[in-house]
C-alpha cells in the first residue's frame, strides 16, 4: 500500500479557515501586540504581513521584546489611481506608519510600520478611498498589472485596463470574512459575526483557496513593461489596425528559488493560446481552477503553477485547461514581446495634455534630508487634482497636466530635491529593489537600502566606458524569493548571505530570457570592480544592437568569467 504524502498544514488551516475568518477577529482584541502564527498566514488573505523590525535585535536592552508591526497592501488594478487615492494613501503612511509609502513593482501601495492595534484602522481608511488590501497577497491572485502608459484617445490601453479591472474583480474571494473582520461599523455596537459563519460559495477558489500564490499582467508587445513572461498568467495584446483583437495568454512564470533545493528555480512562461479578447475572464478562471485542482498542495516549494507546467508539460496543461473551459484553444499568434519602456520625464498624453514620469528610487516615498518626496508630491497632486499611474518600475507618472503649469511642476519637484528625468542614468531609472532589511522577515541581507549605493559604484564603473547611459538593467533582491524580478535582467543581485549576493547576468531589458549564475556568495563591495572588465569588454566587441545582456549570454559563463579572471 502507497503512504499518501499528508497536505501541507497551510491546506489544513485554510480548511478550518472559516473562509479566512479563523481567529483573526479574536485577537484583534486581545491586547498583545502581535498576531499568531495561524493568523499571520490568513492574514496575507487581507492584504498583510506581519513584520518584526530586525534592527531592533542589535539592541542590548531586550526586555522590551521583539518590535511587531505590519506590512499592508493596497490593490491597484493596471497601477491607475485617482489624486483622492494618492492622497488618502499619503495620509494612511502618517497617520498609521512609518511615515513611508512605498511603490511595489507589482504597481501596488505598500504601507509598513502599521501597529496591531492600528491595522484595523488602516484597512477601513483604504477602503474609504474606494481601494482595498483583500487578497493584495495570500493563496489567491494577486494585483493584477497591465501597462501604465496614460496615452488619451489609446483605446487599445483603455481596453487592456477595462480588461484588467474586470478580471481583478473576478478572481476576488466571494467570502465576506473581509468585511466582517475589518469594515463593520464599531458605532452600531454590532460584534464580528464569527460566530454565526454561513459559508459563501467560491466557486473559483473552493475551499482551500490555491496552493500558492498567483500572478497575471498585461502587456503589449512593444512595451513589456509588466514583464509578462515572469507572471503565472500573461496576456500580450494582439492589435490590428489600432484594435485590440485579443491576447496571447502566457502561463507558468514565477521566480522564486531556493538554493540548496535543486527542485525549485526561476521560470519563464510559455505561450499557450490566442484567445478573442471578450475570452479574457472564463479562460484565466479555466486556467486557475487547473491549478487549484492539480496544483502542489504538500510541498509549498513546488506549489506555484510554474512547476505543474514543467511537470506535465504545456501541450498536457493545455488539454486539461481546454477541458475546463470547454473548448478548444487556438495556437498562440506569431506576435512576441520586442521592447519595454519606462515613462519616465516630459511626454505629450494625446489630447493636448502632457504626463511626467518621476523616477522614485526603489518606490519608497519619504521626507529625509533635503529629499522631500512625499511633501512634494503632496503639493503637486493636492494642487493639480491629477490621476496617476504606478509603475512596474517603482515609479510614477503624472498625468493630465496643461503645459502652462509644467514650469510651476518642475520647479516644485526641484525645490523638494526631487531630481528631473535628465538628472537620471538609464542604469538608475531602470533598477528596482525590494523592501528586505529591516522589516521583510525572509531578507538574508540588504537590498533596498543599499541599492542606491550599489548603482553609484556601478555607474562609475560603467562610466569609464561610456556606458552609463546603456539601458542595462539592475535588480537587487535581499533573498532569493524573487521579488524584485532579479532572473530576468541584464545584471541580477539577489542575497544569498549577509553583505553577499549571487551575480546573475545575461538577462534583458525586456524580460524575455532567463540569466544565468555568474558566481555566487559575492561580497557587496566586489561586485562592480567584478563587473567593471566586462563593461570594458562590452564596449569594444558588442555588435551594434547588443544589449549587456545579449553580450554575456552570447560569451557565456566560461569566457566572461575568463574577462573577469573569476576562477570556480
Amino acid at each position: 500500500m502507497i503512504e499518501e504524502t499528508p497536505l501541507h498544514k497551510n491546506e489544513t488551516l485554510k480548511a478550518e479557515s472559516r473562509q479566512l475568518r479563523g481567529s483573526l477577529a479574536d485577537e484583534l482584541k486581545n491586547g498583545e501586540t502581535f498576531f499568531s502564527e495561524d493568523s499571520c498566514q490568513l492574514l496575507k488573505f487581507h492584504g498583510s504581513y506581519q513584520q518584526e523590525d530586525r534592527d531592533n535585535r542589535k539592541n542590548k536592552d531586550k526586555s522590551a521584546g521583539k518590535a511587531f508591526s505590519c506590512m499592508i497592501r493596497t490593490a491597484v488594478p493596471g497601477g491607475r489611481v485617482t489624486a483622492a487615492q494618492f492622497l488618502g494613501e499619503l495620509d494612511i503612511c502618517d497617520a498609521l506608519g512609518n511615515g513611508t509609502l512605498r511603490l511595489t513593482t507589482r504597481q501596488a501601495f505598500q504601507h509598513h510600520g502599521i501597529l496591531k492595534k492600528d491595522l484595523r484602522e488602516a484597512i477601513q481608511e483604504i477602503n474609504k478611498i474606494k481601494l482595498t488590501s483583500l487578497s493584495a497577497c495570500g493563496d489567491v491572485n494577486r494585483n493584477v498589472m497591465s501597462t501604465p502608459a496614460p496615452i488619451k484617445n489609446n483605446r487599445v490601453l483603455d481596453d487592456m485596463q477595462a480588461d484588467c479591472e474586470a478580471l481583478s474583480a473576478h478572481l476576488k474571494p466571494r467570502s465576506t470574512a473581509y468585511y466582517e473582520v475589518w469594515l463593520k461599523d464599531d458605532t452600531t455596537g454590532e460584534e464580528t459575526l464569527a460566530h454565526e459563519f454561513k459559508p459563501a460559495e467560491e466557486p473559483i477558489y473552493g475551499n482551500t483557496y490555491l496552493p500558492r500564490k498567483f500572478k497575471i499582467a498585461f502587456t503589449l508587445p512593444e512595451d513589456n513593461h509588466t514583464d509578462v513572461y515572469t507572471q503565472d498568467l500573461g496576456f500580450i495584446a494582439i492589435v490590428e489596425a489600432g484594435k485590440l483583437i485579443g491576447y496571447n495568454v502566457t502561463v507558468g512564470g514565477g521566480m522564486g528559488r531556493t538554493p540548496s533545493s535543486a527542485k525549485t528555480f526561476p521560470r519563464l512562461a510559455d505561450k499557450l493560446c490566442y484567445i478573442p479578447s471578450d475570452q479574457v475572464l472564463p479562460v484565466s478562471e479555466a486556467i486557475v481552477k487547473v491549478q487549484r485542482d492539480f496544483g502542489n498542495r504538500t510541498d509549498r516549494k513546488v506549489a506555484r503553477m510554474k512547476y505543474l507546467i514543467a511537470d506535465w508539460g504545456i501541450e498536457k496543461f493545455k488539454a486539461k485547461v481546454e477541458e475546463y473551459y470547454g473548448q478548444k484553444l487556438a495556437t498562440p499568434n506569431a506576435i512576441d514581446v520586442t521592447g519595454v519602456e519606462d515613462y519616465m520625464g516630459w511626454h505629450e498624453q494625446g489630447d493636448g495634455k502632457l504626463y511626467l514620469g518621476i523616477n522614485i528610487e526603489n518606490g519608497r516615498i519619504k521626507d529625509e534630508g533635503d529629499l522631500r518626496i512625499k511633501t512634494g508630491l503632496r503639493a503637486i497632486i493636492s494642487k493639480y487634482n491629477m490621476e496617476s499611474r504606478l509603475t512596474a518600475l517603482q515609479s510614477l507618472i503624472l498625468c493630465d497636466i496643461d503645459p502652462k503649469d509644467k514650469a510651476d511642476i518642475d520647479a516644485t519637484l526641484k525645490a523638494h530635491g526631487i531630481k528631473a528625468c535628465e538628472d537620471w542614468t538609464l542604469m538608475r531609472r531602470y533598477s528596482i529593489a525590494c523592501p528586505a532589511l529591516p522589516l521583510c522577515g525572509l531578507s538574508v541581507t540588504e537590498s533596498e537600502r543599499v541599492m542606491p549605493q550599489m548603482m553609484e559604484l556601478l555607474e562609475a564603473e560603467a562610466a569609464k566606458y561610456g556606458l552609463v547611459n546603456d539601458k542595462i538593467t539592475v535588480h537587487m533582491t535581499g533573498c532569493p524569493n524573487g521579488c524584485a524580478r532579479p532572473y530576468t535582467p541584464d545584471i541580477g543581485l539577489v542575497g544569498r548571505a549577509v553583505g553577499k549576493y549571487t551575480v546573475f547576468l545575461g538577462g534583458n531589458p525586456e524580460g524575455t530570457r532567463l540569466g544565468f549564475i555568474f558566481k555566487d556568495m559575492v561580497k557587496f563591495e566586489d561586485v562592480p570592480t567584478m563587473m567593471s572588465p566586462l563593461f570594458a569588454a562590452y564596449k569594444q566587441e558588442r555588435t551594434s544592437t547588443e544589449s549587456f545582456g545579449d553580450y554575456c549570454a552570447r560569451k557565456g559563463l566560461e569566457e566572461l568569467g575568463k574577462i573577469a579572471d573569476i576562477h570556480s
